[in-house]
């Protein structure tokens, strides 16, 4: 599955001028496996279990934001704030996101960003409502996600959502690719948190990643491995239970020390963590927060406003060219109604 070869010579010429033009050579991939709990990853990841018992890599448990759904987890993930503030409080609420999510920071700062995702990931930093028709492959540099495979039924396979997100890997070369995985949830739901079923489907991912990481891992990226929430015995989730807020964190990279870190970590850490180890300072509504064993770079309040107004900047300059391809749009329409009827 993930031995198989694409080329782009195109995209990939246009990713390395992305590179050389920021002098940034940080690449990551983040791995979410949607419902699943830290127990269950600690007992039947074996892979990466064997990562950590060899010092490849280092494992935490986080403890998840309430409530603990889906939508409204995705959004901490990739944006640091909590429900409370961003609004995405239900899985009930399709809009696109109002805060700057990871994906923004990076294609402001010039890098390429990915993703082979549920659709309301989609919906949350590209477009929404999604349309299955037109919205299940997206390549437009203007977008949060410039390249994006999105899918929209809870069982499509993990086999062909990691394939999707190789081949945008070897055809885009991104420096954020962003991996969301839906088995384990869809199990949980049908079949209950300690189902056969359930253990499965978690064996299942940990045999695919055990074939991509290692190619990940030599292709130059830091690879994170973790969950939105967890899930009980009765197949649901969205409370405090500890079956439900409890979900593994796996670092693989430079920047983390190997072995498995008792001390819980808050999962507001992980969009500043993976923004740092972009290279990029957090936004200005992330709060930062202390991971042991990491060894990232520190962003003041003085770097973290000067960021701020430059993003406001870019914004600026985003709309007025929105506005200029909108008039040269209906400039040209004139011209050919003006054509048209000469004709």
């Amino acid at each position: 599955m993930v031995q198989t070869q694409w080329n782009s010579p195109e995209s990939a010429s246009q990713s390395e001028s992305r590179s050389e033009a920021h002098n940034n050579g940080s690449r990551l991939i983040t791995i979410v496996l949607d419902g699943l709990r830290y127990d269950a990853a600690r007992e039947y990841l074996g892979y990466m279990e064997h990562l950590v018992e060899q010092s490849s890599a280092a494992c935490y448990k986080v403890i998840s934001e309430l409530p603990s759904l889906s939508r409204p987890l995705y959004e901490v993930l990739l944006t640091g704030t909590p429900a409370c503030e961003n609004g995405i409080t239900s899985n009930q609420i399709v809009r696109l996101s109002e805060e700057e999510s990871l994906f923004h920071i990076a294609r402001n700062a010039g890098l390429t960003t990915a993703a082979a995702a549920y659709h309301w990931v989609s919906e949350l930093y590209n477009k929404a409502p999604f349309n299955p028709f037109q919205d299940r492959h997206q390549h437009d540099e203007r977008l949060p996600i410039m390249h994006g495979a999105f899918y929209f039924e809870d069982h499509y396979p993990d086999t062909h959502l990691f394939a999707d997100a190789e081949h945008l890997r070897q055809s885009w070369h991104p420096h954020f690719l962003y991996v969301h995985s839906m088995n384990i949830d869809d199990a949980g739901h049908r079949y209950g948190g300690k189902s056969k079923q359930y253990e499965g489907a978690v064996r299942v991912v940990d045999s695919i990643l055990a074939m991509a990481v290692p190619q990940w891992v030599a292709a130059g990226y830091s690879v994170i491995v973790t969950a939105d929430h967890g899930m009980t015995e009765s197949g649901q989730h969205g409370g405090r239970t500890r079956e439900e807020r409890e979900v593994p964190f796996y670092g693989i990279g430079r920047a983390f020390t190997p072995g498995a870190v008792e001390e819980p970590i808050p999962q507001l850490a992980v969009a500043p963590l993976m923004a740092a180890l972009l290279g990029l300072p957090p936004s200005p509504r992330m709060s930062l927060h202390t991971v042991p064993g990491v060894r990232l770079p520190h962003y003041s309040k003085q770097e973290r406003d000067q960021e701020e107004e430059r993003q406001q900047e870019r914004d600026q300059e985003y709309e007025h060219e929105q506005e200029h391809g909108q008039k040269c749009g209906q400039e040209r329409e004139g011209d050919a109604a003006f054509t048209e009827s000469r004709t």
